[in-house]
């Protein structure tokens, strides 16, 4: 029901207000919104066919862990942790060891291996849905978690600031200086989604298990942080390359190797996992584009930016320092389009030089928050979801509190 409103709201408020542009002279303003509606349909298609070799790839691999047994030694070491957060799961069900390595490419940064993982972790939790169509605990709590973007380090984001610095001819800037803030940035988006949907589902968050993981994620924020503090830009690149092509490909050895030990067709589990790779990819092929042509009238509309004009009047009256408003687009888009919302922050590094005030907090707010709307369009759709409850109303109080805790945290260490 949520996402049925704002699909409407989008594509409604979108066409009034061209409408109105139209009225008032602009006779480009129609085309420029078709357009943008054809080459949206056609991005959310390249994207679904895009995922086809991933998914196969992954799924193969994971359908290789749940025969050697791995899958469930995860799920059982992570079991604490996540059994406070995730009640409803059996013990020992696949959906635990998928969870788990999911959140562990997140953390990373590894948006390929990630997103297939999670839509994995979608497919098991729906074979524990009493409720085919309509969004289970589970579901929301993994859905809100992932929209929040937990991630240690933004690499993407540093290498085009730094391509950027270049461009500028800004000698001796450290692109990487955005790190610890983008990792508090993304922590307190991360705390705000748990705690919206604990809140709604009456989880208990105050107990040994979650202390510890909290405990645990602070103490390696600062274990990276001494340890990557100073590194050259292309040093820092490296290294955190290094550290999550190692990660991914360590995983992928210890399942071929557990299944060689188990003496389990290594070859033919992959395969059979595989094969469910293109099925998974096209059924999202609908909502994707769904969501994405919504986005596209209500951006090419200029209703994104009449908001942007009216928040930074409201701002301004209200008496704030206004020296962040330039990013400001960056974080209401990010709820929408990931891409658009790289698109502003080169914008906004562009326009203001990549050392600027605003240019840092876009590069915050770029590291620090997640597509909600894609994430739901996709994950959800990717089970035939209909009936998402409150999943869109917490991911975007994760968005929310993410984005003003970005800007907090942006002042903090460079205003």
């Amino acid at each position: 029901m949520a996402l049925n409103i704002v699909w409407i709201a989008f594509i409604l408020v979108g066409f009034m207000a061209a409408f109105g542009q139209m009225l008032a002279g602009d006779l480009g303003v129609f085309p420029k919104m078709l357009t943008g509606l054809f080459d949206t349909a056609r991005t959310g298609f390249d994207i679904s066919i895009g995922l086809v070799g991933v998914m196969s790839l992954w799924l193969g691999l994971m359908r290789i862990g749940e025969q050697a047994g791995v899958i469930g030694l995860f799920a059982r070491a992570a079991a604490p942790f996540f059994r406070r957060l995730f009640p409803a799961i059996p013990n020992g069900h696949p959906a635990g060891g998928s969870i788990v390595m999911n959140f562990s490419a997140n953390l990373l940064g590894l948006d390929n291996a990630a997103t297939p993982l999670g839509l994995k972790a979608m497919r098991e939790l729906q074979q524990i849905n009493p409720q085919p169509a309509v969004a289970s605990d589970p579901m929301i709590m993994f859905l809100v978690l992932n929209t929040a973007g937990l991630t240690l380090i933004p690499t993407s984001v540093i290498a085009i600031r730094q391509t950027l610095a270049v461009e500028q001819g800004l000698v001796g800037f450290n692109a990487a200086d955005i790190f610890l803030p983008t990792l508090i940035g993304t922590f307190i988006s991360f705390s705000a989604g748990l705690l919206a949907v604990a809140w709604m589902q009456r989880i208990r968050l105050l107990c040994a298990p979650v202390l510890a993981f909290y405990g645990g994620f602070i103490a390696l924020m600062g274990a990276l942080y001494v340890g990557l503090r100073g590194l050259p830009p292309d040093q820092l690149a490296q290294r955190v390359s290094l550290i999550g092509s190692l990660t991914i490909l360590a995983i992928v050895a210890l399942f071929v190797a557990a299944g060689a030990l188990r003496r389990i067709n290594v070859y033919e589990a992959f395969v059979e996992g595989a094969k469910d790779g293109f099925g998974v990819a096209v059924q999202i092929i609908p909502y994707l584009i769904a969501m994405l042509v919504a986005i596209s009238v209500f951006r090419t509309s200029g209703c994104m930016d009449l908001l942007m004009r009216g928040l930074a009047g409201l701002i301004g009256a209200l008496g704030i320092n206004t020296d962040f408003v330039p990013a400001l687009p960056v974080g209401l888009m990010k709820s929408l389009s990931g891409s658009g919302a790289r698109g502003l922050m080169v914008d906004v590094m562009k326009t203001h030089g990549v050392d600027a005030f605003p240019s840092r907090v876009a590069a915050i707010i770029q590291g620090s928050t997640e597509t909600t709307f894609y994430v739901l369009a996709v994950y959800f759709g990717s089970v035939n979801i209909r009936q998402t409850r409150y999943a869109l109303a917490c991911g975007l109080i994760a968005d929310a509190v993410g984005l003003v805790g970005a800007i907090a945290v942006a002042y903090a260490f460079y205003h």
